[in-house]
């Protein structure tokens, strides 16, 4: 099949809806298929049938900086789609009325019932704002919308948001990872002698729960904290709030704050840890960080309880915490840190659930789902 992954933002960056559609793009392509991506202002130059087919601005929307593209000519795009005649479109949802919107309306009008377009909802909004947002967007989609053959989403929580946001019904395919990629391409180095490494990675703004992080370990036992090695990874606007408190809080010996982490590094980042912590708070609507961090093999990876990660974790409370409950967070660290057992329960546990997050797993679920 020939299949467009048509993405609104750019490919330049690494957050989650661009790894969804590099991960998945990699296996289409390694299964036979003619893979083009149809994005706004990306400029890398390593993959192969890349089309940046606008403009972008940068933009906040649920937590994150995002670029959303201007206004891209409908002549241009009914031409693109003339010439390439694509068996499949798949875009990632929900979408922008002024670029993958043109392309799910010029589809039709060139090629008909002869091409496919399907859906995938990727995101869960966090906040009023957010949510109006949506909701404003679904109604300005609504004719769009009827375009499409058929939606997926990548967790319940994703699917009930586009029931009620937009009011299209969804089947439910998880987001996936290349488990075998990453467990190769992690190579740990040794820490600290005798300490536990605690590990988290992610941007630095309110809703990734690196300052709650902070604050649950200020309230971790002194004699615990001695046994610890914390490394907070990642950049973004709240890193000097995070670095301050780390040192308001007298924890500048126990947390280390080395910055960004590549694509490259992050497998081996991920399985030194012994404990792999990501506190978001909400806006998740799957949690792809926690499965690249079980398929590098850290020790226990937890999260927050938000219904995203709980799509990935399962809501034991040895994994999920509200990362707001300064205590139940603490105590949990603490149970971790002092129990390597359970921190090896966890493990055996997470190297089974992983599987179902394979990329070899949930992509001949979207070849199926392409052909309905």
């Amino acid at each position: 099949m020939k299949i467009a992954l048509v993405l609104d933002d750019s490919l330049d960056r690494p957050d989650g809806v661009q790894q969804y559609v590099l991960t998945l793009g990699s296996y289409l392509a390694r299964s036979g298929h003619e893979v083009h991506y149809l994005c706004s202002g990306t400029t890398r130059t390593d993959l192969k049938n890349v089309h940046s087919l606008a403009r972008n601005v940068a933009t906040e929307f649920n937590g994150n900086t995002l670029r959303i593209p201007l206004p891209t000519s409908r002549r241009m795009l009914r031409e693109f789609l003339k010439r390439e005649r694509f068996d499949v479109i798949h875009v990632q949802t929900p979408h922008s009325p002024l670029f993958a919107g043109r392309v799910v309306t010029q589809a039709r009008k060139v090629q008909g019932s002869t091409v496919a377009i399907v859906g995938s909802f990727l995101i869960l909004p966090t906040g009023a704002a957010s949510r109006f947002a949506t909701r404003a967007l679904g109604l300005a989609l609504r004719r769009n919308l009827r375009r499409f053959d058929r939606f997926c989403a990548i967790s319940p929580a994703a699917a009930e948001f586009a029931r009620r946001s937009f009011g299209v019904p969804c089947g439910m395919i998880p987001a996936a990872v290349d488990v075998t990629s990453i467990a190769a391409a992690a190579h740990p180095r040794a820490g600290k002698r005798g300490r536990v490494i605690v590990a988290f990675l992610g941007r630095l703004v309110e809703r990734k729960g690196a300052l709650e992080l902070v604050e649950a370990l200020a309230r971790v036992p002194e004699d615990v904290r001695a046994t610890m090695d914390v490394r907070l990874a990642g950049r973004g606007p709240l890193a000097e709030k995070v670095r301050t408190r780390v040192e308001s809080l007298g924890l500048s010996a126990l947390v280390s704050m080395p910055g960004f982490v590549s694509e490259a590094a992050k497998p081996s980042f991920l399985a030194e840890a012994d404990i792999a912590v990501f506190p978001a708070t909400g806006g998740e609507s799957f949690g792809i960080i926690l499965v690249e961090a079980m398929a590098a093999g850290a020790g226990a990876v937890i999260g927050g309880n938000n219904p995203g990660y709980l799509s990935v974790l399962g809501d034991s409370p040895d994994v999920a915490v509200d990362p707001r409950d300064t205590e139940a967070f603490a105590d949990l660290l603490t149970r971790l840190v002092t129990n390597p057992q359970l921190r090896r329960a966890i493990h055996a546990d997470q190297r089974e659930r992983v599987r179902s997050f394979d990329i070899r797993v949930v992509g001949p679920a979207i070849e199926a789902f392409y052909v309905g």
